[in-house]
């Protein structure tokens, strides 16, 4: 049938096609999507796990450099991020319309949002975005689908394992197979 089959054990990705469909989901007039719209952006730009994106502080995003800092991530490490000059900008008009918050992202209370608020409301997007994955769409997705595409872009394991935050470089290892296996397809199909 020339349709490649992945093991289940190889994280799901968002093509890009995919990925502009699901970030075209929330209306962002309105604050609660405008709030997920970015909470997306940051998982899909810097590969955050849904429990920091959801405690990132506002002293903890640079809005001249762009350098995020996730403080305390899985197995208390901190680690350095950098999100891109779009999503700078668009996270500067977030500080206009945000409340005082503790948090970056909260909730129009100025609470921090639940994570599994999160994992809901990404998976709402991405079945109104019509994405087909198997099994459903998640914050990990995103995280995955940020990993697949920074080792794509730089080709180096250890550079994708401190975007992580992985203590062990096995932990990273999945996404070479996940491009080993686009090597594959491209090459049975010259």
């Amino acid at each position: 049938r020339g349709v490649m089959t992945r093991p289940d054990s190889l994280p799901k990705i968002l093509t890009e096609a995919e990925t502009e469909r699901l970030l075209d989901q929330p209306n962002r007039r309105y604050f609660g999507p405008h709030r997920d719209y970015l909470f997306m952006r940051l998982m899909l730009k810097a590969g955050l796990r849904a429990a920091e994106a959801v405690a990132l502080k506002p002293e903890h995003v640079d809005l001249t450099t762009g350098k995020v800092m996730v403080r305390d991530g899985k197995g208390a490490k901190d680690r350095r991020l950098y999100v891109g000059e779009g999503v700078v900008e668009e996270l500067r008009e977030w500080m206009d319309r945000r409340p005082e918050s503790g948090v970056l992202l909260p909730t129009s209370k100025g609470t921090a949002v639940a994570t599994s608020h999160l994992r809901r409301s990404v998976k709402r997007y991405a079945e109104d975005a019509g994405i087909e994955v198997v099994g459903r769409v998640s914050p990990h997705t995103l995280r995955h689908t940020f990993a697949t595409r920074l080792y794509r872009e730089a080709g180096n394991i250890r550079m994708v394992q401190k975007a992580l935050g992985h203590a062990d470089v096995s932990t990273t290892m999945i996404y070479t197979h996940v491009v080993d296996e686009e090597l594959e397809g491209a090459m049975k199909g010259l």
